[in-house]
């Protein structure tokens, strides 16, 4: 078996990004909590002709993240309707160009294509970056953005203060965008960057090199329109709540508990390059000299903002993985840099092994699909999908045999398990409570004159919100005293385990949504096939009743 090195065009390798990823992305087959706050808020600056303010589903007002996340959510709506592609499109599309702009800000860097072309798919392989690009949330914006002002740093390095004008336009407008989407983040990131720049000792950029007015200026304005919009709009204590979730319910100040998360900001950021992490390491003495000495300002600069994310992470009162994302990119490139110094010839056993695990993962995966699919109602798309993915698992099975071994197929085969696991989880998730409830008021061609209340799971509200559309106003009600609220109503979406807090009789009571109850997966997993299937899901399942009153 031998090893052959990649120069892949970046543009396959992130259609192929796209393409395995997107089933699970433009559907609802996993919904995470905080994309409420941002289509929620789209559906309403449709409602309401309002583009700069943000509210919850409850009608309050949320001024804890700039606008760009919402507006990407608005754009997709406006493009594609309401629906679940319409709000995550835009985010797989963030997600794709993240893995080819780390293509091109390695070419940038370096002359060898093949360590962007490696950079490229062990990007498109982080599975934090996948699981962001399936979100409608900041992170994936965040981390492009970030990507993209790192180019312009990038043309600093490479050119000094003989650097074309074009990378001091991308760096200013990359970071005033990150500004617009995440806030302080984005701002310390780049102070960072600049400042090893400006300090650095092999090659100092002069002030008046970076100090580009036209690029500075109209960045300005990026970064800080929506701010000055709010300020004019609602004064200053709009600013309250955003340095408040910016930094009050942030940052910690307990030292066991930043102990803590910065161990496993350093866990974690090691799972985000597995398998990577473990080829090339025999030299690692060795191959981390070369690597200085060929560019101590690379070296330094990805080795800062590391531990800057680290440190962020550590100093958060709560940690997520997707937290470390900004600056994966350029660790990426950091590791490709080091597994090309470091030469193929010592990774065959290691690539081996990796890609086996990750095909006997899918093989698992597959058969589990096929499982469930031929116990449950034909439908030809889950089935074209599989068709799909067993031709590509087969591929790389062929692959894995013969003798030359291509680390493209770890990345491929990484992205085949989200393309494959969407084809089980399309059983479980799908339809989700948007599309049911959707498919509900169309049947019984229900009213949308007066406004409908809710009450339940907030993260199933934001799915019913975006099924109902923009002719139907849905009002969240609290959790506590929402009982008082009701006589305004006339209509209510109520969670099943919230019906005995009320007076049914008043209303007529029809069920709406039935879905898979995550608690109650495992029994009826072992039911698929049963006939009695049906009557355990109603028994077992997640209702939602549509309340209308007599």
């Amino acid at each position: 078996m031998s090893i052959k090195a990649p120069d892949i065009n970046p543009w396959l390798i992130m259609a192929i990004f796209a393409v395995l990823v997107g089933p699970f992305a433009l559907s609802f087959h996993m919904h995470y909590p905080d994309e409420m706050y941002y289509t929620d808020a789209a559906v309403k600056m449709l409602q309401n002709g309002d583009y700069l303010t943000t509210y919850l589903g409850s009608g309050e007002l949320r001024f804890k993240k700039p606008i760009l996340t919402y507006w990407t959510v608005l754009a997709g709506f406006k493009i594609f309707g309401v629906t679940p592609l319409g709000s995550r499109f835009f985010f797989l599309m963030a997600g794709s160009l993240t893995v080819g702009l780390t293509y091109f800000l390695s070419k940038t860097l370096f002359e060898d294509r093949r360590i962007a072309s490696i950079a490229a798919l062990i990007m498109a392989a982080n599975p934090v970056l996948i699981f962001s690009a399936t979100r409608s949330i900041p992170d994936v914006l965040l981390v492009l953005t970030m990507t993209s002002s790192a180019i312009g740093f990038a043309g600093l390095i490479r050119y000094g203060n003989s650097v074309p004008k074009k990378y001091l336009w991308i760096l200013y407008v990359s970071l005033a965008l990150a500004f617009e989407v995440k806030g302080l983040p984005a701002a310390a990131l780049g102070g960072l960057g600049f400042m090893v720049l400006l300090f650095n000792p092999w090659q100092r950029i002069q002030w008046k090199t970076i100090l580009y007015p036209p690029a500075l200026l109209v960045s300005v304005c990026i970064g800080l329109f929506w701010f000055a919009a709010m300020w004019k709009i609602h004064g200053p204590t709009f600013l309250d709540s955003f340095l408040y979730d910016q930094v009050g319910t942030r940052v910690t100040s307990r030292f066991l508990l930043i102990i803590q998360n910065g161990l496993l900001a350093v866990l974690l950021l090691n799972v985000m390059f597995l398998p990577w992490i473990f080829f090339g390491w025999k030299k690692s003495q060795e191959t981390l000299q070369k690597l200085w000495n060929q560019n101590q300002t690379f070296f330094l600069f990805a080795f800062l903002w590391t531990i800057a994310i680290l440190g962020m992470g550590a100093l958060t009162s709560k940690f997520y993985e997707r937290y470390l994302l900004p600056v994966a990119p350029v660790i990426a490139i950091w590791i490709a840099w080091f597994l090309i110094t470091a030469k193929f010839e010592i990774q065959k056993k290691g690539l081996k092994i990796g890609l086996g695990i990750i095909l006997g993962l899918n093989s698992l995966v597959l058969f589990f699909s096929l499982y469930l699919n031929v116990l449950m109602d034909f439908e030809w798309i889950v089935w074209s999908q599989l068709g799909i993915g067993g031709l590509v698992l087969a591929f790389l099975i062929r692959i894995f045999f013969i003798k030359e071994l291509n680390p493209a197929s770890i990345s491929f085969g990484i992205l085949l398990l989200f393309f494959l696991a969407s084809s089980a989880t399309y059983r479980i998730s799908l339809p989700d409570q948007g599309a049911q409830i959707q498919k509900f008021v169309a049947s019984t061609q229900r009213s949308h004159s007066e406004p409908i209340a809710f009450v339940g799971n907030l993260h199933i509200s934001s799915k019913i919100r975006i099924g109902l559309g923009t002719n139907f106003e849905m009002i969240d009600l609290p959790k506590e005293g929402w009982e008082d609220q009701l006589p305004q109503f006339s209509n209510l979406i109520i969670e099943d385990k919230f019906l005995d807090k009320i007076d049914t009789t008043q209303y007529q009571k029809i069920t709406s949504t039935l879905n898979w109850d995550s608690k109650a997966i495992p029994k009826l997993l072992l039911a698929v096939g049963n006939p009695e299937f049906e009557k355990l899901l109603s028994e077992n399942g997640k209702i939602y009743f549509w309340l209308e009153k007599k």
